[in-house]
């Protein structure tokens, strides 16, 4: 097949867009593969369409590999099952709403996991029938309250959703196993630098999860690495490495100090290292000594609003986003001082354990960074005006509600597996896999019968590529100074012929190359536009990407073209008599 750019529906824009944040966003819309039409809205291009249809291809391939079979569901849907399951609520603002003429409830499907679930349900209900994986690539809706980046993230957009279904957890384990297999190779096809990554379920449920990030500095997800082998995580997964209890006995006892002026963690450990009657022997006190108590809001998907007392070591910040996952589907907010003044037993600045948890006069819950083991002694609020206890012992003198992993992740930290330290770093979702186990099956009532003909409750798995946010990731990692630069199983043509000169030959010349590339089964693209100048058609054939460029010029005459590597620059003149057939051996090689 040859393109042709004189026909083709593309236009290159020399001039960045102006509400390009990001070099995918930038370049894909002066390379004319996509075009905006909303914010977080995107047409597809022929271009960008063939690149899309490259992606899918890939992702299709391996997923008939593992046996999954293909179907569509529709984007319309009604309210019911989401009702079932707790998503209509749980979804919150990020779910597009809809009534029909008739008042009904439906709404744009954002994940289709009911939808997969009923259609099982529908047609099969013996053991026989399983195990069975279905996939779809179907476009989904998220009501993003802050669309950015392009196709990164948008409110429209195309997903691989696939779903796997077994009598009993071994098979689950077995189905996931497969799925994460076919994710490799999937990634690997894609040409992307990824790491796999431990993850939070969050609104999804269910227990195992582990996220596919791409590399990428514009990552809206922050991941650690251990330097000591192969652990990787989102920092929302990472868990603190087990501390043991301390012994109580010993301990001196609580003593509350007068400690005016001090309304941070800095000012106060100066005060007690500057106090002759507070200084400690061994060292200076430092601010992991102190434990602050941070007050929050929840904000639950009913929208009931709850406080939250999280108490972290005074080195340390408290990461919304962390806790957030967490306490999962609940928001988290700091507490307004509206909200502050409505728990008089809280003294601002002086904030104690005493007054916290269910036992506290305040009745807010109260949860700790699991460094807080007892045993352990802090320097923290009174709850009285200026003033601090110091040596007060978790285990003895308090006892929270319960632990939660809430602090900010720093570069250095331990890794739970080795012990070894963790680096951050920052990278792009790209695609998630669950064991979702029994919660969608119970909710909707999927049960087989099993070889006793006992009713069982099915377990499931859910897996996720965004597709064509796979685009704008390709993008970003092999673009360069010069455009995009794509892989070539993803190109959207296999080859770039340039029509560099204005002459009848020149033309004939590039156009008989095109027709003979394509007769050996290559995809082709021709600039054969006429009144551009050949620097135009240079710098256009590298905005576009494609890996191999074919310059038909004034050497023509010589019988000579010339042959670009688009990503390494590389040229190389041949003679124009059987180029077509060196040409697709090369490319067929690659």
């Amino acid at each position: 097949m040859v393109l042709k750019m004189s026909t083709l529906f593309v236009r290159t824009l020399r001039e960045d867009p102006a509400d390009a944040e990001v070099t995918s966003h930038r370049l894909l819309v002066r390379a004319g593969y996509v075009r905006r039409v909303a914010p977080g809205i995107f047409t597809l291009l022929p271009m960008g369409l063939r690149v899309l249809r490259n992606v899918e291809r890939v992702i299709r391939d391996e997923m008939d590999a593992i046996g999954g079979q293909e179907l569509t569901f529709p984007a319309l849907l009604p309210r019911e099952p989401y009702e079932a399951t707790g998503r209509w609520t749980e979804y919150g603002a990020n779910l597009f709403r809809l009534k029909d003429r008739r008042g009904g409830d439906y709404l744009l499907g954002p994940t289709h996991e009911e939808m997969f679930t009923l259609a099982v349900k529908d047609f099969y209900s013996s053991y026989k029938d399983l195990p069975l994986t279905l996939y779809q690539i179907q476009t989904k809706y998220r009501d993003e309250a802050r669309p950015r980046a392009g196709i990164l993230r948008g409110r429209e957009f195309l997903m691989k959703d696939s779903y796997s279904f077994d009598v009993d957890d071994d098979g689950l384990r077995e189905a996931y196993q497969r799925h994460r297999s076919a994710y490799v190779k999937i990634f690997d096809r894609l040409g992307l630098d990824y790491v796999v990554c431990s993850a939070m379920s969050g609104a999804m449920g269910g227990s195992a999860s582990e996220e596919f990030l791409a590399v990428c500095d514009i990552g809206e997800d922050t991941f650690v690495r251990c330097t000591n082998g192969d652990y990787a995580a989102n920092v929302e997964a990472v868990t603190t490495p087990q501390i043991a209890a301390l012994p109580l006995e010993g301990l001196p006892a609580a003593r509350v100090v007068d400690t005016p002026d001090t309304p941070t963690i800095e000012t106060l450990v100066d005060l007690f290292n500057q106090r002759e009657d507070l200084r400690r022997d061994d060292r200076a006190w430092g601010a992991g000594d102190t434990l602050k108590n941070v007050m929050l809001m929840l904000t639950l998907p009913d929208g009931k609003r709850e406080p939250l007392a999280v108490g972290v070591p005074g080195d340390r910040e408290v990461d919304l986003r962390r806790l957030e996952a967490q306490v999962a589907p609940a928001e988290v907010a700091p507490m307004s001082e509206a909200e502050f003044q409505q728990h008089p037993a809280l003294v601002k600045g002086y904030i104690g354990p005493g007054v916290l948890g269910e036992k506290g006069s305040s009745g807010i819950r109260y949860l700790v960074d699991p460094r807080v083991v007892d045993g352990t002694s802090w320097i923290t609020g009174a709850d009285q005006p200026g003033k601090h206890v110091m040596n007060l012992v978790a285990g003895r003198d308090f006892t929270p509600d319960g632990t939660v992993e809430a602090v900010r992740i720093q570069d250095g930290d331990l890794c739970p597996v080795d012990g070894g330290t963790l680096e951050l770093a920052r990278g792009i979702e790209i695609g998630h896999i669950f064991q979702l186990g029994r919660k969608y099956a119970k909710a909707l009532g999927l049960t087989v019968l099993d070889q006793n003909g006992k009713a069982v409750t099915v377990t499931m798995g859910s897996y996720g590529i965004g597709v064509s946010r796979a685009i704008a990731v390709i993008a970003e990692q092999t673009a360069d100074e010069r455009g995009l630069c794509w892989p070539r199983e993803l190109s959207p043509a296999d080859v770039h012929v340039v029509a560099a000169g204005k002459t009848e030959e020149i033309k004939a010349g590039a156009a008989q190359l095109a027709d003979a590339l394509a007769a050996t089964g290559l995809e082709v693209l021709l600039d054969d536009r006429k009144d551009v100048s050949p620097g135009v058609k240079f710098n256009d054939s590298e905005l576009l990407g494609v890996p191999t460029i074919v310059v038909v010029g004034k050497r023509l005459a010589d019988g000579m073209v010339e042959i670009r590597d688009r990503k390494t620059g590389e040229k190389e003149e041949i003679p124009v008599e059987g180029a077509a057939e060196r040409i697709a051996a090369v490319i067929r090689a690659a």
